[in-house]
């Protein structure tokens, strides 16, 4: 049924998952704050901060690389939670859909992670960048993913044992 707790939990992976593509995965600035590197699930930015780091309207974009390939997984992933939503009238389909978008969600926490590691040795070595809330929210809704396929399996282990009873 919808009302029941892995629905909250499934919308709690969708939302995380359209989450992260608003919230920012990655930045660094180089020592001297001249110039900082902002990576989203969109694109990846070096932003000139024209002297002034408090305010944005002097900022230039000097170089933007696309990151296509973590939005996507992020959609995707948010999509297979919502579809996972509907099919309630067959809970191994969405144990199913639970463990594909588990595989979705490892993809795009690991591309993250691979993405941020290449950035960190080519921009600017000696100083370290920091993991922002886009970075973890895959894996909290990966984390939800896990309690709600538990409470699924939970009812299907519920529902085979009053069928026996019959």
């Amino acid at each position: 049924m919808i009302q029941r707790i892995q629905t909250v939990l499934l919308l709690g992976v969708a939302i995380c998952m359209g989450l992260v593509l608003a919230y920012p995965i990655w930045f660094e600035e180089n020592p001297d704050q001249t110039q900082g590197i902002i990576m989203t699930a969109f694109n990846t930015e070096v932003v000139d901060f024209g002297g002034t780091l408090d305010r944005g309207d002097d900022d230039t974009i000097v170089e933007s690389n696309a990151n296509w390939h973590i939005a996507s997984l992020a959609i995707i992933a948010s999509l297979v939670a919502l579809f996972s939503i509907f099919q309630f009238k067959s809970r191994l389909n969405q144990m199913k859909l639970g463990a594909l978008n588990a595989l979705i969600m490892a993809a795009t926490l690991g591309l993250s992670y691979y993405q941020v590691f290449q950035l960190e040795s080519s921009f600017s070595p000696e100083t370290q960048g920091s993991i922002s809330l886009g970075f973890y929210l895959p894996a909290f809704a990966m984390l939800l993913n896990i309690l709600a396929n538990r409470f699924i399996r939970k009812d299907e282990k519920l529902v085979k044992s009053a069928d026996r009873m019959r």
